[in-house]
């Protein structure tokens, strides 16, 4: 075979190869490119798994953003409640579930209590996780009965440091969130008082208004019918300012305890691995889902604030507080569960 006849050989199998090459950017012009993809999300319902049983404020207000949520996304948010074993249950099932941005958990003050508690957490929810926007936040209350003896905090102050350990305050069960209150009030006030923990607010209410217990500290929601009813008053709230929600308590800090700061809050997160793009896509939903005055008010009524966050601001408090209640609990020396 001579040179021409090898050119006109070759020739032919370039022709396909500049077929093909044209066919190529055909098809990338008209597929999707990964971002263009990722706009796309979500394409079918999500899943938002709680920790908490129905019908408690965690459930409720989960419920009223899911709710919003899909509307903006144009998809199902199904809500799966998995309570038990300090989150481990819930955190268990969002992390056996593909990375996608499909399954999604609710985190909380709560989780930043387990890590510390809990021998056998089965979950490292910083690991584990990465961090979307927060939900919501509320303080906790101190209340006393209404026509008892103490009128304000520092009454409760100055009684405790007359007659210390005498006083007797009252939270539900060990380990919760407003027990450990309690222990951080007593070591950062630096009054001795006996904490008597109960099984439930309702067994608080009683107590207190029995006469058995001397200030009670539990959220707003919780005892919204004994302050609505004039049987208890509020005269403390737990939270470095003031609340929107009832503006006229003043804070533990203003009352002469510096320092002492408790705000509970719950967040979505998403299993580690979750793409960059879902992530982003939720944040930005909830941004614009929190900040209408419609759910703010269906909030407030609830006793609890609607508050988004970036996902680092909200990572860095999970992070805080898991270190602050660590050194809450062990200072006070409550055995691992």
């Amino acid at each position: 075979m001579d040179y021409k006849t090898m050119g006109r050989s070759a020739s032919r199998f370039r022709q396909p190869a500049r077929w093909m090459k044209s066919l190529a950017v055909a098809v990338t012009l008209i597929l999707p490119t990964g971002a263009m993809a990722q706009d796309a999300y979500p394409s079918r319902d999500i899943t938002l798994v709680l920790p908490f049983g129905p019908g408690g404020i965690a459930d409720i207000t989960a419920r009223l953003v899911a709710e919003s949520l899909g509307k903006k996304l144009g998809k199902q948010i199904v809500i799966m409640n998995q309570p038990g074993a300090g989150g481990s249950v819930a955190a268990r099932a969002a992390l056996n579930a593909p990375a996608d941005g499909y399954t999604l958990a609710l985190l909380s003050n709560g989780t930043a209590i387990s890590v510390p508690l809990f021998k056998n957490l089965q979950f490292d929810p910083v690991a584990d996780f990465v961090p979307v926007s927060s939900l919501a936040y509320f303080d906790f209350v101190f209340v006393t009965k209404a026509d008892g003896k103490f009128k304000t905090l520092k009454d409760v102050l100055e009684a405790a440091k007359a007659k210390p350990g005498a006083l007797n305050v009252g939270t539900i069960n060990v380990g919760s969130s407003q027990n450990l209150a309690a222990e951080l009030f007593k070591s950062t006030s630096g009054i001795d008082f006996t904490i008597v923990p109960y099984k439930a607010t309702p067994d608080l209410q009683v107590a207190l208004l029995g006469g058995e217990l001397d200030v009670i500290i539990d959220s707003q929601t919780a005892l919204k019918a004994a302050l609505q009813q004039n049987q208890a008053t509020a005269i403390a709230s737990s939270g470095p300012t003031r609340s929107s929600l009832s503006p006229n308590v003043p804070t533990a800090a203003e009352e002469g305890v510096k320092g002492f700061d408790v705000t509970s809050w719950n967040a979505i997160f998403a299993p580690k691995g979750t793409p960059p793009e879902a992530v982003k896509k939720l944040n930005a939903t909830l941004v614009e889902v929190l900040a209408d005055p419609a759910l703010k008010k269906r909030f407030a009524d609830l006793g609890v604030e609607a508050r988004s966050s970036t996902p680092e601001e909200i990572g860095g408090r999970l992070k805080a507080d898991i270190q602050k209640w660590s050194d809450v609990i062990q200072k006070a020396g409550i055995p691992k569960q």
